[in-house]
């Protein structure tokens, strides 16, 4: 328990980042699932475009210090390739 007062406001800033981080992360895993399902769908053009609204989310996620910049980027590089996959 916080017993000092910079060691309880240490903690309420905490909370409020913590609040932020998980909207984040849910966020970019919902982005992420998107291009998933366009996939699995087999429509090119849906997961074309739901890639390209996902990688910012991504990216901002790994400059928020969501996921490492290389997690971010091997995702990105993976989902990329399937979606070229699909197209061809």
């Amino acid at each position: 328990m916080a017993n000092t007062s910079s060691a309880k406001k240490a903690v309420r800033k905490i909370e409020r980042r913590t609040a932020v981080n998980r909207s984040r992360r849910s966020q970019m895993r919902t982005f992420i699932r998107k291009v998933e399902e366009a996939i699995a769908s087999g429509d090119a053009s849906a997961a074309q475009t739901a890639l390209a609204s996902a990688e910012p989310v991504m990216m901002r996620a790994a400059q928020k210090g969501i996921v490492h910049k290389n997690t971010a980027s091997r995702r990105i590089s993976r989902l990329t390739a399937r979606v070229k996959s699909l197209a061809s």
